[in-house]
Formats: C-alpha cells, sequence, structure tokens
C-alpha cells in the first residue's frame, strides 16, 4: 500500500494548530454519527416531523405513516434510544413528542440546505 503524503512545501502550523484544539474528541464524535445514522432512515423523519406538529400515540403515527404499529413501534425505541422523542402515559396510552427544539432545528437546517442546491 502507497503512503500517501502531503508535497506541499508550506505547511499552515497556525492553521493546524487551531483545528487540531476543536477537533471532536472520540466519544462526542461517535454521539454525533450515531445521531445522524438515527435520523437518515426515512421512516423515522416523517415520524419526526408528525411529531413536530403534534403530541402523538403510535395508534395515531400508524394512521400519519399507513404503517403497522409494530413498525412504529421499533422506530420509536430507536428515536427513543437516541434521546430525540420524549414520552407521556395518560392511563394506558403513551403520547410522544419530540425532546426538544434542537431536532427540528437539525431538520429545518438540512431541508434549507437541500432547497437551496434545487433552487440552483
Amino acid at each position: 500500500m502507497k503512503d500517501y503524503t502531503c508535497e506541499t512545501i508550506s505547511i499552515h502550523e497556525d492553521a493546524i494548530q487551531e483545528v487540531q484544539k476543536h477537533i471532536l474528541k472520540d466519544n462526542k464524535l461517535n454521539k454525533v454519527s450515531n445521531l445522524f445514522k438515527v435520523l437518515s432512515d426515512p421512516t423515522r423523519i416523517k415520524i419526526l416531523f408528525a411529531l413536530e406538529k403534534h403530541e402523538l400515540c403510535v395508534c395515531d403515527i400508524c394512521v400519519v405513516l399507513n404503517m403497522t404499529q409494530s413498525a412504529i413501534s421499533h422506530q420509536l425505541k430507536t428515536l427513543r434510544d437516541a434521546d430525540l422523542v420524549r414520552t407521556r402515559r395518560e392511563g394506558k396510552t403513551i403520547f410522544y413528542t419530540v425532546a426538544d427544539a434542537h431536532v427540528h432545528l437539525i431538520f429545518n437546517q438540512a431541508i434549507d440546505h437541500v432547497e437551496e442546491g434545487i433552487e440552483q
């Protein structure tokens, strides 16, 4: 295997040091990577968008997405494990909502980015 190196004569030591100070540590890097993995599923994205508008139970989400309760429950567990949704129990019914405003900020930024590319 060939060892690739930079052939540049001038190395920007100050820029390199500044970047190295701000590189994510492995623990945080893994958490961010996992967050994007969880957010990469179209069904989970639909669930989060549905929950942006209103607190819903599993049955409500099933109707909105036209999917089985089993499929929705599986996706909700993944979203709960990633701390993207919160639950509230009322009798036997569990209601789901988005964990916090950061979730919507992530999506809104992604939508803005995608739409900007479409306009060009």
